[in-house]
């Protein structure tokens, strides 16, 4: 079992934003679509889209507003308890003691859990539910 075999690509980027209005505006600009707005508990969280490449930001979380200020990557996952599993099992760097929910994203939510890389990187391994 390796964590490899449960995830098939990029799901997102995730940056924090000091100002999310801005932010959206700033990504259409550029040409991305909203793919989603959601609020997690206070705070909001947009999906910017273009092509395959999706942006996640949030607000609510500090910002280091410098260069290297991308909180995390995040791989889609196939099977994010399979995942976990392989992950602890490989021995990588796993940064939540259980995997994680935020069940007003998307229709049914999302399940998901980080490791940390080598250069201290945070790598998310995240399931959207069906």
């Amino acid at each position: 079992m390796a964590l490899n075999d449960y995830f098939d690509g990029l799901q997102h980027v995730g940056i924090p934003s000091k100002d999310l209005d801005k932010t959206i505006e700033f990504y259409k600009s550029l040409g991305f679509d909203q793919a989603g707005l959601f609020h997690n508990g206070e705070n909001r969280c947009a999906f910017m889209r273009y092509g395959n490449l999706t942006v996640e930001t949030w607000e609510g979380d500090p910002v280091a507003m410098e260069n290297g200020a991308i909180n995390h990557i995040s791989m889609n996952c196939t099977d994010v308890d399979k995942a976990f599993a392989a992950a602890k099992e490989q021995g990588f760097d796993v940064l939540d003691d259980e995997i994680q929910s935020i069940p007003t994203f998307w229709d049914n939510g999302i399940r998901f859990f980080n490791i940390q890389g080598p250069n201290h990187e945070k790598i998310e391994f995240c399931q959207i539910v069906k």
